[in-house]
C-alpha cells in the first residue's frame, strides 16, 4: 500500500513578515519616547510678569529695611556692650592694682620680720591665696598689730572687689560675643535681600524695564494727586482759621472800640515752642537732600531712614531711639489728617521705614539702597501711624 502524502503544511523557517517586523519595531519606538518622556526635565516655570516683579523687587526691599533695623538696633547693643566690657577692663586692672599694692603692704611686714628673725608664719601668709584665713587657721591675728591687720582686710577686700569684676567683665564678653554674631546675621540678611532684589531687576529685558518704569511713574503720580489733595485741605483749613480769628477780633472791636482791654490771644495753630523745634529738625532734613540712602548710615554723608530723622531732630536738641522701632514709642500718636511740619510718618505693618513730615502731604526721607535723601508723598506707601516727637 503506498504512502499517503501528508496534507499538513511544513512549518516555514523564513524570517517573520514584513508586517510583524514593522509594528514591533513602532511599539518599540513609542516604549522609547515614552521613557524619554518621562525622565526629561520639568519643564521651566512661567517667566513673572513685570507687575510680579515690581511686586517681589518691593518686598525685598521692605524686608530689607527690616533688617536693616534689625542691624540698627543689634549694632547699638553691640557699641553699647563694648563701652561697657571696656570700662570694666579698666576697672579690673585698677582694682587689681589696688589690690597687689596692699599685697606689697602684707610683704613689707614680713621683710621686717625676717630681718627680725621671726619670718616663718608671717612670710608664709604671702603666699597664701587667703591671708585672713590663713590668719584664722594658725591663730596668728591676736599677734599682729592693728596696723598690720588693717592691711589683710584691706587686701582681702580688693582682691574680693577685683575678682568680683573680672567675673562680670567675663559675663559682659560673653554678652558681646552674641552681640556681634547677631550683626553679623543681620548684616548677611540685608546683603541677601539686596542682591535678590538686584538679581531679579538684572533680569529684566530692556523692554520690561521700560513696562517696570511705566508703573513705577504712575505710582507715583497717585502718591502726588493724594499730596496735593492734602495740601489743597491744610490751605483751606488754614485760611478758615485765619478768617475765623480775623472775625472774632473784629467783634470784640465793635463791642468795645473805646475801650481798650487786655484779651487773650487766639490759639495758635500747633504750639510755638514745637514748631520752632521742628522747624530746626526740617531745617537739618533739607539740608540732607542729595545725600544717598546707605543701610546703617547716620550721617554725616549718607543716612538711613531713622538715621536721618534721629540726626534731624538731634539737630532741634531732641535725642531719638536709633530704629524705628523705638522712635514710633517716642512722643505723642497723633492721626495723620492732624499732622503737623516736623512730625514723624511711620510706614508698613512692621514699622520698617520712617520719614519726615514737612507739610502739604510731603515728607522728606531716605527711601532705599540706590536712592538719596528727598522729598516724596505720604501716600507712596502704606502708613502705619505718626508721633511728634517733642
Amino acid at each position: 500500500m503506498p504512502v499517503l502524502a501528508s496534507h499538513r503544511k511544513p512549518r516555514s523557517t523564513r524570517p517573520h513578515s514584513p508586517a510583524v517586523g514593522v509594528t514591533t519595531a513602532a511599539l518599540a519606538s513609542v516604549t522609547l519616547l515614552s521613557t524619554q518622556s518621562a525622565q526629561a526635565a520639568p519643564a521651566a516655570p512661567p517667566r513673572p510678569t513685570v507687575e510680579e516683579v515690581q511686586k517681589k523687587v518691593d518686598d525685598l526691599y521692605r524686608q530689607a529695611g527690616t533688617a536693616t533695623q534689625e542691624y540698627n538696633r543689634a549694632k547699638e547693643a553691640t557699641d553699647q556692650q563694648r563701652r561697657k566690657v571696656g570700662g570694666l577692663l579698666d576697672d579690673v586692672a585698677r582694682r587689681t592694682d589696688e589690690a597687689n599694692e596692699a599685697r606689697r603692704a602684707l610683704g613689707s611686714y614680713a621683710a621686717a620680720q625676717y630681718r627680725a628673725g621671726a619670718v616663718s608664719p608671717t612670710a608664709a601668709l604671702i603666699f597664701s591665696d587667703s591671708p585672713q584665713a590663713y590668719f584664722d587657721q594658725t591663730h596668728l591675728m591676736g599677734r599682729l598689730s592693728e596696723r598690720q591687720r588693717s592691711a589683710v582686710a584691706d587686701y582681702e577686700d580688693k582682691a574680693a572687689a577685683a575678682a568680683k569684676q573680672r567675673a562680670e567683665a567675663t559675663k559682659s564678653l560673653e554678652s558681646l560675643t552674641e552681640s556681634q554674631a547677631t550683626l553679623r546675621t543681620t548684616k548677611q540678611t540685608v546683603q541677601q535681600k539686596l542682591a535678590e532684589a538686584r538679581t531679579l531687576l538684572a533680569r529684566l529685558t530692556a523692554e520690561e524695564k521700560a513696562r517696570l518704569a511705566e508703573l513705577e511713574r504712575k505710582r507715583e503720580a497717585e502718591a502726588r494727586r493724594k499730596a496735593e489733595e492734602r495740601a489743597k485741605a491744610e490751605a483751606e483749613a488754614a485760611a478758615a482759621e485765619a478768617e475765623r480769628q480775623r472775625q472774632e477780633e473784629a467783634a470784640r472791636q465793635e463791642q468795645q472800640p473805646e475801650t481798650p482791654t487786655t484779651t487773650t490771644p487766639p490759639p495758635a495753630t500747633g504750639d510755638s515752642t514745637y514748631a520752632a523745634k521742628a522747624e530746626k529738625a526740617l531745617a537739618f532734613a533739607r539740608a540732607q537732600i542729595g545725600k544717598p540712602y546707605v543701610w546703617g548710615a547716620t550721617g554725616p554723608s549718607s543716612y538711613d531712614c531713622s538715621g536721618l530723622t534721629q540726626a534731624a531732630w538731634k539737630a532741634a536738641g531732641v535725642d531719638l531711639p536709633r530704629t524705628t522701632w523705638d522712635q514710633v514709642e517716642v512722643g505723642t500718636r497723633v492721626a495723620t489728617e492732624d499732622l503737623l511740619p516736623g512730625d514723624l510718618v511711620f510706614f508698613y505693618d512692621d514699622i520698617s521705614h520712617v520719614g519726615l513730615y514737612i507739610g502739604g502731604g510731603k515728607m522728606i526721607h531716605a527711601p532705599k539702597p540706590g536712592a538719596y535723601v528727598r522729598e516724596e508723598s505720604i501716600y507712596y506707601m502704606p502708613i502705619y501711624g505718626n508721633v511728634r516727637p517733642a
